[in-house]
């Protein structure tokens, strides 16, 4: 956590000397990892409460993310990665475990840039995470983060989310509260300020705190009867939900198909599973 705390200050740091708008950007070709070590029961339980996942014989789906995280920003806090840390939005994750991974099973970690792309409000850098035992790939995801910026490219947008979710059946009602963001922040690391207080999330332009796009696909996981039985899912946070909230958690009969809608109809998340 002292890692992390630093990465943060040097993240904070760094930010107003970084521009995602310049012609000549380019992303580090360093690859950070983490030696294998086991996942510490507290933690992992702290997540599973706050996430809604139930205790089971497996790692949430969800959770290597959570663990690579501290790598994640060593790698964006670092003088070479070109994007300002602070104010960056997670827009799109897809997941992709080979197999089920137990508690007690010792992970390697490694996080690596993997380009940009040009996005209809800003610069979008696409982060990928691998997490192996014993030399053996069992788990990688590859994750989009947007660095909002005026742009003039009209025809740059973000990757196409899934379809159909609009009318999708309501299958359950949330309640988030406002300390929501501070929550998970304190179990996950990502103390982005965006997440954190109204005021810091005005000074991204956002009116109130906004829920982490993790949090959000990772409850929608958990409502899923059985993850053990998913080969990849694809999830595209397409608006913020801010602070406080209520939510309804929607899916088709099978659970291939999901959505996370507020008021209105407003979809906050739409994703896609395949079994």
């Amino acid at each position: 956590m002292t890692s992390l705390s630093a990465s943060l200050v040097r993240g904070a740091l760094s930010s107003p000397f970084k521009r995602a708008d310049r012609p000549d950007v380019t992303v580090p070709a360093s690859r950070l990892t983490r030696p294998a070590a086991p996942v510490a029961p507290g933690p992992l339980a702290a997540y599973g409460r706050i996430c809604g996942f139930a205790e089971s014989g497996s790692l949430p789906l969800t959770y290597p993310h959570v663990l690579a995280f501290p790598l994640t920003m060593r790698l964006m806090t670092g003088r070479a990665f070109p994007l300002p840390v602070l104010g960056l939005v997670h827009t799109w994750i897809e997941i992709t475990p080979h197999r089920a991974v137990r508690p007690t099973e010792p992970l390697e970690l490694a996080v690596y840039a993997d380009g940009l792309t040009p996005h209809r409000r800003g610069t979008e850098v696409t982060m990928v995470t691998e997490a192996r035992v014993g030399g053996e790939l069992v788990w990688e995801s590859r994750s989009g983060y947007l660095s909002r910026h005026p742009t003039t490219d009209a025809a740059a947008s973000a990757r196409p989310a899934p379809d159909a979710v609009g009318d999708l059946p309501a299958v359950a009602e949330w309640r988030l509260p406002g300390d929501l963001g501070r929550r998970y922040g304190a179990v996950s690391g990502d103390r982005n300020p965006i997440h954190l207080h109204p005021l810091t999330a005005r000074l991204f332009g956002f009116p109130r705190a906004i829920a982490h796009g993790m949090w959000t696909v990772a409850r929608c996981l958990a409502e899923a009867e059985d993850g053990a039985e998913i080969r990849s899912v694809r999830a595209e946070f397409r608006a913020p939900v801010l602070l406080p909230a209520t939510v309804t958690y929607a899916a088709d009969a099978a659970g291939d198909t999901f959505a996370l809608r507020g008021a209105k109809e407003r979809v906050h998340l739409a994703g896609t599973v395949t079994r």
